[in-house]
C-alpha cells in the first residue's frame, strides 16, 4: 500500500494559471512529476522550464481540452516520458455567466465543450493506463456551483453539476481496478475565471463580490494534496469548500 505524493505523475489540465498552476507549484515541491497541460505553451513552458531548475521534475504539453487526441496526447507523453500516470487532474474549465434571455449560445457551446467534454476526454486518455496499472486517481473539478444554481449562472451551473454526476459513476465503474475518484468543488477562489464574462455588467457584479471574500489558489492546491496525499485504501470521493465568509 503506497502513500503520499513524492513521484507519483500528475497531470493537469488547465495548468497555465489559477488552481491548476498553483496545484501544479504545490505538488512538484512535495516530490511529484507533474506534467502540464494548457492551450497558453508559453505559460506552461514557462513554469515548466522554472520547476524543472528549481531541481523538480516537470513537462510541458500544448493541450486544449476540447480536442480528444490533443488530451490523449498529453496523457500519453506522461507514460511515455515517466513510466506511468498515478493522477489526473481534470481542472481546465471556464465560467462565462450570463442569464438565459441573453442567449449567449456560443458560451454554452463553448462551457459544454470544455467543463463537459473536456473531463470527459481527460477520463477517457487516463483511464486505459490506469486499468492496466490497476491504479490510479482521476480528480474532477465541479464548483460550489455543482451543488447549488444562481440565476445568471444556470449553464455553468448545469456543467458543474455533470462534473458530479459523471464523476459518481466513475467512481462505481472503476472499483474494480483499484482507482480512485475526487471530486473537488471550490467555491471563491482568486483566479482568472472572471475574465471568461463577456457581458461588462455581470463581470463587474461578480467581481466585486468575490473580490471581498475570495481566497487563494492554494487552498485548492492544498485540497488536491491531501486527497492525493491518503493511503490507496482511503478513497476521498468529495471536497467542498468555501471562504468563510461566502454564504452561497
Amino acid at each position: 500500500m503506497s502513500q503520499g505524493i513524492e513521484n507519483k505523475v500528475v497531470v493537469i489540465t488547465g495548468a497555465s494559471s489559477g488552481l491548476g498552476e498553483a496545484t501544479a507549484r504545490h505538488l512538484a515541491e512535495r516530490g511529484a512529476i507533474v506534467v502540464l497541460g494548457a492551450r497558453r505553451a508559453d505559460r506552461i513552458e514557462a513554469l515548466a522550464s522554472e520547476l524543472t531548475a528549481r531541481g523538480h521534475k516537470a513537462k510541458a504539453v500544448q493541450t486544449d481540452v476540447r480536442e480528444r487526441n490533443q488530451v490523449k496526447h498529453l496523457v500519453e507523453t506522461a507514460v511515455r516520458e515517466f513510466g506511468r500516470i498515478d493522477v489526473m487532474l481534470n481542472n481546465a474549465g471556464l465560467m462565462p455567466l450570463a442569464p438565459l434571455e441573453r442567449l449567449k449560445i456560443d458560451e454554452w457551446d463553448h462551457m459544454i465543450d470544455v467543463n463537459i467534454k473536456g473531463v470527459l476526454y481527460g477520463v477517457a486518455a487516463a483511464l486505459p493506463h490506469m486499468k492496466t496499472q490497476k491504479s490510479g486517481h482521476i480528480i474532477n473539478v465541479s464548483s460550489v456551483y455543482g451543488h447549488v444554481v444562481d440565476p445568471g449562472a444556470t449553464v455553468y451551473c448545469a456543467t458543474k453539476h455533470a462534473v458530479r454526476a459523471l464523476s459518481e459513476g466513475l467512481r462505481k465503474e472503476v472499483k474494480p481496478y483499484n482507482i480512485r475518484t475526487t471530486i473537488i468543488s471550490p467555491g471563491a477562489v482568486s483566479t482568472e475565471l472572471l475574465e471568461h464574462i463577456s457581458e461588462k455588467d455581470i463581470q463587474a457584479g461578480t467581481r466585486e463580490f468575490v473580490s471581498k471574500i475570495a481566497v487563494s489558489a492554494d487552498t485548492f492546491a492544498r485540497t488536491v494534496a491531501f486527497a492525493v496525499n491518503e493511503p490507496d485504501d482511503v478513497d476521498i470521493n468529495e471536497i467542498l469548500f468555501r471562504p468563510t465568509a461566502q454564504p452561497v
